[in-house]
């Protein structure tokens, strides 16, 4: 069969990794692709966003499963116009990406259906939200309602931290039109988990679990980024924890789905806190998270195309899916400046010198010819502010860590950034 995976970044890298090692797939496309995606797939040279123009290579090419990656395309309803050409896709249609695509959706989503989460309030006037500064709290945690890359969240210390971050949503508009509407939040205290989960109309089936690390810096410091960085399963999770978060979270979403006409198919992605209260939603995502999929199917052993066609056809709960053992680190290297502004072009060196066993997955890459007065060579350039992630598999989560930040050593460009706690459990934040 031919596959097209549309995206250009890490979470595409690993679906592709994934695919490439199923015996059902002929050729798999990427769309845009990079530097990494090219070794197990033909880039193709359209934009994620260009669904009118996806759709039409999907025919042209004779794609027998289209798998969407990044939120954009999904909240554009790339999956409805694939599906109206005939296309079978993977991923939720126009109306179930709302959940991602609006904060506010969500958040009405999870009061009405009962689904434990932080207490919150939205606003669309700036001086309103100005005035409501503390409303619960500090620390404060405001949220642009639409997608804004991962980055939309701040977390403010202090009435001054607030104040700033408001006008910087709702006056400067760093974040466009996502920050029409604003969404405030009760700060909860506890460790940050993820839950990937693959849904149909009848099913949800949750991966192994995964922690992210959001703050670019070592001990959750600074500002957030899309991610540093994963680890899975996530040591935070026991049998009662999970026999929690399948009573409290998981069903009630399911049934809140069916009960809201909302057709799911696709994966669902729950950003949790577990805390002293027990597990509570920060967030849910349409799709694999990055770099939480780096992690998580590097553990896959099953054959992907096979779950991703029974979701596609309602068949999950007749799908095997197995896990290994092993555990799995992935460290982030970004550009220097990440996330705020960086540079890009820089060259990275040290790639042939990692382990075979050891899996980089690309991000924000891309391949470069650089020139000198003698001659000119092909190299691999950074092109995004997340740029590799390295991911390491071992029979303990210390194993995997240490071979992870071993690999990660081996690999240099530019104004190189990483953090150095990836790994480490934060159980003294429960």
């Amino acid at each position: 069969m031919n596959v097209l995976v549309v995206g250009g970044g890490g979470r595409e890298h690993a679906i592709v990794w994934k695919l490439s090692q199923s015996p059902k797939v002929d050729k798999i496309y990427c769309a845009p692709g990079n530097a990494g995606i090219a070794l197990d797939a033909e880039c193709v040279n359209l934009k994620a966003e260009d669904v009118e123009g996806l759709c039409a290579f999907a025919k042209d090419y004779q794609i027998d499963l289209a798998v969407i990656g990044p939120e954009v395309p999904l909240a554009m309803g790339i999956v409805d116009e694939m599906e109206a050409a005939g296309i079978r896709t993977f991923g939720p249609n126009k109306k179930c990406s709302q959940l991602e695509a609006s904060k506010a959706f969500t958040k009405h989503f999870l009061e009405k259906h009962d689904i434990p989460t932080a207490r919150y309030k939205e606003f669309t006037d700036k001086q309103e939200l100005l005035d409501a500064v503390g409303i619960f709290g500090y620390p404060m945690v405001l949220k642009a309602d639409g997608l804004a890359a991962g980055k939309g969240v701040v977390i403010a210390e202090t009435e001054e931290d607030a104040k700033k971050a408001i006008e910087e949503m709702m006056g400067d508009r760093v974040f466009g039109n996502a920050g029409d509407k604003v969404v405030v939040e009760e700060f909860l205290t506890g460790v940050e988990a993820s839950m990937l989960c693959f849904v149909d109309e009848n099913t949800i089936a949750p991966m192994e679990s995964a922690q992210d690390y959001k703050r670019i810096f070592d001990e959750d410091k600074g500002p957030n980024t899309g991610g540093m960085g994963t680890y899975s399963p996530s040591l935070v999770f026991d049998d009662a924890l999970q026999e929690q978060i399948r009573e409290q979270i998981l069903e009630p979403t399911l049934k809140g789905f069916q009960a809201d006409d909302l057709d799911f198919k696709g994966v669902l992605f729950i950003g949790l806190m577990i805390s002293k209260d027990g597990p509570k939603v920060i967030e849910f995502n349409n799709r694999f998270g990055d770099p939480e999929a780096q992690s998580v199917l590097a553990r896959l052993d099953s054959d992907i195309v096979d779950i991703f066609m029974a979701v596609t056809e309602n068949k999950l709960a007749d799908a095997e899916i197995k896990w290994s053992d092993k555990k799995a680190v992935c460290v982030v290297l970004a550009s220097g400046g990440y996330p705020g502004s960086y540079e890009k072009g820089k060259e990275i060196t040290g790639l042939e010198k990692v382990d075979e066993d050891v899996i980089v997955f690309h991000a924000g890459t891309a391949n470069e010819h650089i020139c000198d007065a003698n001659s000119c060579r092909s190299a691999v350039v950074t092109s995004s502010g997340r740029v590799l992630g390295v991911t390491a598999m071992g029979d303990t989560h210390d194993q995997a860590r240490e071979k992870a930040f071993d690999n990660v050593k081996r690999i240099s460009f530019e104004g190189m950034q990483y953090r150095n706690d990836i790994g480490l459990i934060r159980s003294d934040l429960i």
